[in-house]
């Protein structure tokens, strides 16, 4: 679990249109689904702060003991006045460790489809930076996005912490990247954290924290189709489920039906099954070379990549090519 395109609060209308149809969708599939990119409202979002003190998620304190270590070694790749443009940028938390070692950068630039949680991190970073201009981007960042007038004549950087790649399919993982490339440019360096392949154990607990907190941010996405689309969800009717899907290479994340019962959402009926499972995400856990493999099929180039000591988590450093395949 990881902050995917935080789709918390777009403009209202559009915001609440593209949940409404993609949660109708997901929910007359087989099996039933919902975009993971929809636990990230403030509830979500806030739930999902408190996921990563947990004692249990491990990414969020490695990947950042790895950009605190180092910070300084990934700053040489990084233009002097360069903009930094961070995909799905959440609290902001992990750039705060690469902006202390970026003194000439010329710009940053968070995308974030949370507007109001956006603009709140901006106003920080302001106050935090107040030599570096913070231009936020209100934007789903899978999709294609326009960068600020204030940045388009400057060279341009990539950042992609919290393993969220991992919560795309693979082949949806490649599409992402060639999207990045176009948006950052030929030989644009590109920051990225990807979780690793590691003990069974250590990964099923992460997902399945003694507090209940994951299970909460998972059934938070019930709650907000009731809040916002007046669903009937009844949330105690619903458990948490996370496990490792060995052959897949992916914790897998459900939400599973108590017992035989029916939902209504804007005029629709579901029915669902004793047993039967909402699939809200995957995070796919890549080993090194698998994902440097799969960065090379979607034109970029590996220039380094580190690891913490139990080899836990990475953060890569990328190149774009000089053509998108």
């Amino acid at each position: 679990m990881t902050a995917l395109t935080q789709a918390a609060s777009t403009p209202a209308p559009q915001g609440r249109s593209a949940f409404a149809a993609d949660l109708l969708a997901g929910l007359a599939a087989a099996p039933k689904r919902i975009p993971p990119k929809y636990f990230y409202d403030p509830a979500g979002s806030r739930l999902f702060e408190r996921i990563t003190e947990l004692p249990e998620y491990y990414p969020t304190r490695t990947e950042c003991g790895i950009l605190k270590e180092r910070a300084s070694e990934i700053a040489r790749f990084i233009p002097e006045a360069a903009a930094l443009v961070e995909f799905g940028s959440g609290s902001s938390q992990k750039v705060r460790l690469l902006l202390e070692k970026l003194p000439t950068l010329g710009a940053y630039v968070p995308v974030d489809i949370s507007a109001e949680f956006l603009d709140e991190e901006a106003a920080r970073l302001r106050r935090e930076f107040p030599r570096l201009g913070v231009v936020p981007v209100a934007a789903d960042f899978t999709r294609s996005f326009a960068l600020p007038s204030s940045v388009l004549g400057r060279p341009r950087a990539g950042f992609f912490p919290g393993s969220t790649i991992g919560n795309f399919e693979p082949m949806e993982a490649e599409g992402f990247l060639r999207h990045a490339a176009r948006i950052l440019g030929t030989g644009a360096p590109f920051v990225i954290g990807v979780d690793l392949v590691k003990d069974v154990h250590i990964l099923n607990a992460a997902y399945n924290d003694a507090e209940g907190v994951t299970a909460a941010f998972n059934l938070n996405l019930l709650a907000r189709a009731n809040r916002e689309l007046g669903a009937d969800f009844d949330l105690d009717a619903f458990a948490h489920r996370a496990f490792f899907n060995q052959a897949a290479s992916r914790i897998e994340m459900h939400l599973v039906s108590r017992k035989r019962q029916t939902v209504r959402l804007l005029g629709h009926v579901f029915a669902f099954a004793p047993d039967e499972t909402i699939h809200t995400e995957n995070s796919y856990k890549y080993t090194l070379d698998g994902f440097t493999g799969l960065a090379g099929k979607a034109g970029w180039r590996s220039e380094a990549a580190w690891t913490d000591a139990e080899r836990l988590f990475s953060v890569h450093m990328l190149r774009a090519g000089d053509a998108i395949p």
